[in-house]
């Protein structure tokens, strides 16, 4: 490897709909701290022995970081920043691959998880796949009893699990665990938290005033599926506009027209019935996170 390279000094290992996303945001308006401008890059928790042709192809509008020479591209903006980071919460899910690809490329990287209640955390991931329409979601409850923890969306929960292997493979002071409800209910007190774990001047407030990825649903799903697949509509109208306009201005008018057909009001609670299920699905593996972090987790389990 390159000494000239400069690749993470720490990394957001999970967990997807618990708030990393803002924390990314705040981490990058810090001046000391230099972000991967891709955010979600993934990289770590590709497996280098599969077959190209088997992995997953990305959305269009999204930067494939697929090599080495690609991710360490990534950090060629770095100057004279302290901390260097980014944030794939992935990580933490796929760790037997993450794992291995952290300590070949960065053993003394820091290593940062949020983690939110399982049940919510599932519900929202649960949203998203509709907000998105990816595939036709089964409820939870039907996951629960036909997938159980073969469900890509249920696996993600059990933190326990993933992180013990974390705390396996690391010195525990590689490692911080923090909590959703710390960021809703304190977040510059969380940010200064993190900031004093990546080595930066915990006195910087950055503005967390502004949310990311506020839970929304369509308004009209039959619009969002023609916006959101790929379709004979979709493509013909794409291949119309780009040769009016460039593709950056058509992706941006895709977008917007995706945000205008999304409504924050439609948006049903969890039924009681459904979280009941998750928490008792839960309940052995926040025990063993409770006792993995030493935090009480009590309050998940009601």
């Amino acid at each position: 490897m390159n000494s000239a390279v400069k690749l993470p000094n720490f990394l957001i290992i999970g967990v997807q709909k618990a708030g990393t996303t803002s924390i990314y945001n705040y981490l990058k308006e810090h001046p000391q701290v230099y972000m991967s401008p891709v955010k979600e890059p993934n990289f770590l928790a590709r497996d280098p022995n599969k077959d190209p042709k088997d992995i997953k192809p990305v959305p269009s509008h999204k930067k494939r970081i697929d090599t080495f020479e690609k991710y360490c591209e990534l950090f060629q903006g770095v100057t004279d920043e302290i901390a260097i980071g980014e944030a794939s919460p992935n990580y933490m899910a796929n760790y037997p691959i993450a794992i291995q690809q952290i300590k070949h490329y960065m053993p003394d990287a820091k290593l940062i998880a949020i983690l939110r209640n399982p049940a919510d955390r599932a519900y929202s991931d649960y949203l998203m796949h509709i907000r998105d329409a990816i595939g036709k979601p089964r409820s939870l409850s039907e996951q629960i009893r036909k997938k159980g923890k073969e469900s890509a969306t249920l696996k993600k929960g059990f933190y326990g699990e993933h992180l013990s292997y974390f705390y396996d493979q690391f010195e525990p002071d590689q490692i911080k665990v923090f909590l959703y409800e710390e960021l809703r209910e304190n977040s510059q007190g969380l940010m200064r938290q993190i900031y004093q774990f990546i080595g930066v001047d915990e006195t910087y407030t950055p503005d967390t005033s502004k949310k990311s990825q506020v839970a929304k649903l369509p308004k009209n799903q039959t619009l969002n599926k023609m916006l959101h697949t790929h379709n004979p509509l979709r493509k013909t109208t794409a291949k119309v506009l780009k040769s009016l306009f460039p593709a950056h201005l058509v992706e941006n008018f895709r977008q917007k027209l995706m945000d205008l057909n999304q409504s924050q009001e439609k948006i049903p609670s969890l039924s009681a019935e459904e979280r009941q299920q998750l928490i008792e699905f839960y309940r052995e593996d926040i025990l063993k996170l409770q006792e993995l972090i030493n935090r009480d987790l009590s309050h998940w389990l009601v």
